[in-house]
């Protein structure tokens, strides 16, 4: 588990590289922090429906956003001139 607050932040565009390099670093970041593989796969899963979303709606870029800070994590897909999805999961404890 991360003992330190963060804040990682990706622009990202809507073709099928991004969408498996998000998931990716999204698993990375998820793992590094301590979340189980159940934990890891909803969160992804979230992360990939709000993106699909925007991609639906046309929207081509938009900014996802990642912050730890007090015993939150707190993931966001900004952008595309829609409101801003969000999702907050209490830290993972040793």
């Amino acid at each position: 588990m991360s003992e330190q607050d963060f804040f990682f932040a990706l622009d990202v565009s809507s073709d099928p590289e991004s969408d498996q390099m998000l998931t990716e670093v999204a698993s990375t970041v998820l793992g590094h922090i301590g979340y189980a593989g159940s934990a890891i796969a909803a969160l992804t899963g979230q992360l990939r429906t709000a993106l699909a979303g925007r991609v639906a709606n046309g929207k081509r870029r938009c900014e996802v956003r990642f912050r730890a800070e007090a015993g939150e994590l707190e993931i966001v897909v900004a952008g595309a001139g829609q409101a801003d999805w969000r999702t907050t999961w209490p830290l993972p404890t040793s």
